[in-house]
């Protein structure tokens, strides 16, 4: 009776704003406790369910061959994709020998040549097996940072080549099956640089290359979804890998850059649930943080850090040709 007195005695405004500030705090404590759970308590899904294989492209290094190693764990055999024959096999033998009753089949395909030759082994590949999963993981980059008009056309064709054709075709060859089937995953390695900050300066044609990527998984999801197949463009943010180490000059893991293994060990657990996800927690608490900010301030710093990038390499380039 006292608190309802209380309450009454009170302006309108000051109750109204009282119950939007318990309505914010409630959501915000809501989506900390969903995060939680979906990153840390919710358990994974059967992926054997989608079907006894696995094809992973970019197989040979980093992420690619990383998730090659945890769905071999995961007791799925694989079609591992790569462009040199001799890394294929160094990387079947390795699996072979951590989960030897896997079964693998490999494809030689330099998606940076003739993409048309590659799909036509990738159909060869999948051709009569179970294929349940598809990682389209392969994906290169500039060379180092450059201004739009410096990079040369060979190398951002190569890019687009790579990245975007690559991938759709890619997809498309293994989708018909998954059709057939009804049943399927489909997991895109996008990337931070076109969805987690508004711009990705000098690498503009690689961030628009995963913006494609990104938006080609969102209407596979909704187009797909009711004939049981789940589309899906995971976002990392820096991995410590090999091309990250080239383009990002970062030469080792840390909290906030995780391993190759610890990335993929999230990933698999986030396979067949949401459209887009960030698998590994320290970049999705980096995401969190980055969307408290202005693009402006956002934009700014990215400016800055990629700017020091390239004066850095071009730097070292002088000293190297001297």
């Amino acid at each position: 009776m006292m608190m309802m007195m209380m309450i009454k005695t009170q302006p309108l405004w000051l109750i109204l704003i009282t119950y939007i500030g318990i309505f914010i705090t409630l959501k915000r404590v809501i989506s900390l406790l969903k995060w939680v759970f979906i990153t840390f308590i919710r358990s994974s899904k059967n992926l054997k369910s989608y079907g006894s294989w696995a094809i992973i492209t970019g197989a040979t290094d980093g992420i690619g061959k990383a998730f090659a190693i945890q769905l071999a764990e995961k007791g799925l055999n694989l079609i591992l994709v790569g462009r040199n024959s001799n890394k294929l096999q160094t990387v079947s033998n390795e699996i072979q020998l951590s989960s030897p009753g896997t079964k693998i089949k490999r494809v030689v395909f330099d998606f940076s040549g003739d993409i048309s030759a590659g799909v036509a082994g990738v159909e060869e590949a999948v051709k009569g097996l179970d294929v349940g999963i598809l990682i389209n993981n392969v994906g290169i980059t500039y060379p180092a940072a450059r201004y739009f008009h410096e990079v040369e056309e060979s190398v951002w064709m190569n890019i687009v080549r790579v990245n975007l054709e690559g991938t759709t075709k890619v997809t498309r060859a293994v989708l018909k099956g998954m059709v057939d089937r009804k049943r399927g995953a489909i997991v895109n390695i996008g990337s931070g640089a076109a969805i987690v900050v508004p711009s990705h300066p000098l690498y503009a044609i690689y961030a628009a290359t995963k913006a494609y990527v990104d938006q080609l998984s969102r209407c596979l999801y909704v187009e797909y979804k009711h004939l049981g197949i789940d589309v899906q463009c995971q976002v990392p943010l820096y991995v410590a890998t090999q091309m990250v180490s080239k383009a990002a000059s970062i030469e080792k893991s840390s909290m906030f850059i995780p391993t190759a293994d610890d990335y993929a060990r999230a990933g698999v657990r986030r396979i067949g649930y949401e459209y887009r996800c960030t698998p590994y927690w320290a970049h999705s608490l980096q995401w969190c943080f980055a969307s408290l900010l202005s693009d402006h301030i956002l934009n700014a710093w990215r400016l800055a850090v990629v700017t020091r990038r390239r004066r850095d390499s071009i730097s070292t380039h002088h000293l190297s040709s001297s």
